[in-house]
């Protein structure tokens, strides 16, 4: 691939020969200026082409169509990759070339395979809801590009004289859905009715107490009901305070949220959705982006759900929750009384990606890219750096939005200013559609590949819940890496919303990377990759210990703990198991299990009738991790024989305690306890050679 790099006037100390590998011929100085010429003559060249500056990636574009020979973007598309802010105005710099050749490398890396999109349809109706003068000025800025309705939630204010916009008046009581789909329900229980109302301003003139305004509602805490409003209102009839409250419910495409406090309280609200309270900029922003809602619009389906994987419910029982607690869109909710798995409405799915970093069966998946892209990306990025010189390698994991914009603008500081470093030459960032979309797979992948270390920035755009899961999620990930004797806390958050503490949190020294560098390809499979990070791991780590205690919060490995003074061997915790890590034996009463296969749902917990299992996190690496790969025995019991033909039908446990509960009740005295030790078969056999026993014949 052809790569074009510019050190950005003489402002990055850019090694031409340490860049050269990445296959730049020479390292221009005002590429998207005086040096433009070499841009058009290699656009000319037709080969796949990368240019190492994002800031003009707008005017490459144009300055391609513009060239006469060159194919368009759509016959050679054109990538761009930073590395100014990124390192090349640090003050590591000149130490910086291993890390920029990383970059440059995973940017020729070939594009992800394209996933499913998720269309939606707007028609332009959009309902603004707030006090009347308001609403009536949003609406104002609106009206000539969307078919606005007004819903006035307050009396006071003044709508305009001309009635051109639909207005209703009410309480709101539900508001769900997402673009092109609202579902908005009101309860109206004002005298006047907005519809019948001419806007005469009659009421307004003969209201003594002043009740009325020109939002034309009655303020009913001010009104004496001496009812003269009702008079000069009998042609139009629009006013009765004999009116019952009514409920109204219409559809619209868009929704601008004036009232106080949202109608929608998730963090994330569904697309088409926009509150802004009485904040002006809000308001201008909220406006500019509603006007360009109308038509047909398209977002990428950012997971994949197996339900036969899911461990949420089995049996009207729920076991793990943690994708419905962690999503900030209020975009997943069980269905324990459908399938009994889950339900994602990818129409309010934002792709934060924090259900499927949670998940411990892999159940849900990141689709925008998948796992094994971000793994190629990382695998890339390391051995790049390495191959280059490079050491120590930190992998600094960042959003599209407010993290690359603080990176940026750490970046830009770091070349103005005498005090702010910038990243440093060892800390590389990768940026992610969102940083909950990756979580402990990808992170133990990332050590095995040879990286020092991991480090999630975390901004003010993250949802509170995230920030609890990561944490969650990275102190499993120290206490395993620790446990293996590759060092405590490689893995850590850094909450920044400033350059400052940016900046001051990427000095923190991290720990040499694994003598040998993983070469496996991570897989579409969450499971599958936590595998090949930890037998890794393990290999090259100075001692494996038994057994590693870890934290029991969000914790995806663990053994289950069975009492076998009360459990009876009934099995049901075999049958909820969703991930086969419970197993029975079609020859002998036991319960096994294989501990690799358990995810710590709770779903044996909570399905025991005799409250027999617990379950305990850890991470079993007896006889060098093969045990937990092996069937194991965690209760047997002696079989219990038909007192008849001595088959073995049950285990004793289990009959003595059905004896018991039953030894009081009629139905089960005499023959018909005896019948209870019997088989299945001895029982019908004994049955109806019984003289004793009434037959249909005898009545």
């Amino acid at each position: 691939m052809k790569t074009l790099i510019c050190n950005c006037n003489q402002t990055m100390p850019l090694d031409a020969a340490a860049l050269k590998a990445s296959g730049a011929d020479t390292v221009h100085t005002l590429l998207c200026r005086r040096e433009a010429g070499a841009f058009q003559r290699a656009a000319k060249s037709g080969e796949e082409l990368l240019v190492a500056c994002t800031q003009e990636s707008a005017l490459f574009l144009e300055l391609n169509e513009q060239t006469e020979g060159a194919p368009s973007v759509q016959q050679r598309p054109i990538r761009f990759v930073n590395i100014r802010e990124t390192g090349g105005w640090s003050k590591d710099a000149a130490r910086s070339m291993p890390k920029l050749a990383a970059l440059i490398a995973a940017a020729q890396l070939p594009e992800a395979e394209p996933v499913s999109t998720v269309s939606y349809q707007s028609a332009g109706r959009c309902v603004v809801i707030g006090p009347a003068g308001a609403a009536q000025d949003a609406a104002d800025l609106l009206k000539d590009r969307l078919d606005v309705t007004l819903l006035l939630t307050q009396a006071g204010g003044a709508l305009a004289q001309t009635h051109e916009l639909a207005v209703s008046a009410g309480r709101v009581t539900a508001l769900t859905g997402w673009l092109g789909q609202f579902e908005l329900s009101w309860e109206s229980s004002n005298p006047i009715d907005l519809d019948l109302c001419t806007r005469c301003n009659a009421c307004v003139d003969a209201c003594p107490e002043g009740a009325i305004d020109f939002s034309y509602q009655i303020d009913l805490s001010r009104c004496t009901s001496h009812r003269d409003c009702v008079k000069v209102c009998d042609a139009a009839g629009a006013i009765d305070f004999a009116r019952a409250p009514q409920s109204f419910s219409e559809r619209f495409d868009l929704v601008l949220d004036l009232s106080p406090a949202p109608l929608l309280g998730q963090h994330q609200p569904p697309q088409g959705y926009f509150h802004v309270g009485r904040d002006s900029d809000k308001l201008m922003q909220a406006v500019l982006k509603l006007r360009d809602l109308v038509g047909e619009f398209e977002k990428p389906k950012f997971f994949n759900y197996k339900s036969k994987l899911c461990a949420h419910s089995r049996n009207k029982q729920v076991g793990c929750n943690a994708c419905v607690d962690v999503c900030s869109a209020d975009a997943i909710r069980s269905d324990i009384k459908g399938t009994g798995g889950i339900i994602v409405e990818p129409y309010l799915c934002v792709g934060c990606g924090a259900c499927t970093t949670v998940c411990p069966s892999g159940a849900l998946s990141y689709a925008t890219p998948g796992l094994a892209q971000q793994g190629l990306t990382m695998r890339t990025l390391l051995s790049s750096y390495k191959a280059a010189g490079g050491r120590d390698a930190v992998l600094l994991l960042h959003s599209q939005g407010a993290g690359k914009t603080m990176i940026e603008a750490l970046g830009r500081a770091a070349r103005t200013s005498r005090t702010v470093q910038g990243l440093p030459a060892h800390v590389i960032p990768l940026a992610l559609h969102h940083t909950a979309s990756l979580g402990l797979d990808a992170w133990l992948g990332a050590i095995a590949y040879g990286a020092s270390g991991v480090t999630v920035l975390m901004t003010d755009e993250e949802a509170p819940e995230y920030r609890v899961a990561l944490a969650e999620q990275i102190a499993i990930g120290n206490a395993l890496l620790a446990g293996l004797g590759h060092g405590a806390e490689r893995l850590r958050l850094l909450p920044a919303e400033e350059v400052g503490a940016l900046d001051a949190g990427l000095k923190v020294p991290m720990a040499p990377v694994l003598k040998q560098a993983a070469t496996f390809a991570m897989q579409a499979d969450k499971r599958s990759n936590l595998e090949l990070a930890l037998d890794h791991l393990m290999a090259q780590a100075p001692t494996v210990p038994e057994v590693i205690t870890l934290p029991a919060a969000g914790c995806p490995f663990g053994t289950v703990v069975v009492d076998s003074a009360k459990c009876t061997l009934c099995l049901s915790c075999v049958g909820a198991c969703p991930s086969a890590a419970l197993a029975d034996n079609p020859d002998a009463p036991q319960l096994r299990f294989i501990e690799k296969n358990c995810v710590q749902c709770g779903l044996c917990e909570s399905t025991c009738p005799e409250q027999a299992i617990t379950l305990a996190p850890r991470l079993w690496l007896a006889d060098g991790g093969k045990a937990r790969k092996s069937l194991r025995v965690l209760n047997e019991q002696a079989p219990y024989r038909c007192i008849r033909c001595s088959k073995p039908f049950g285990t004793l446990k289990a009959i003595e305690n059905m004896l018991t509960k039953l030894a009081g009740h009629s139905a089960f005295q005499g023959a018909a306890a005896e019948r209870l030790k019997m088989c299945s078969d001895c029982r019908v056999i004994d049955l109806h050679s019984s003289t004793s026993e009434v037959r249909i014949t005898d009545l």
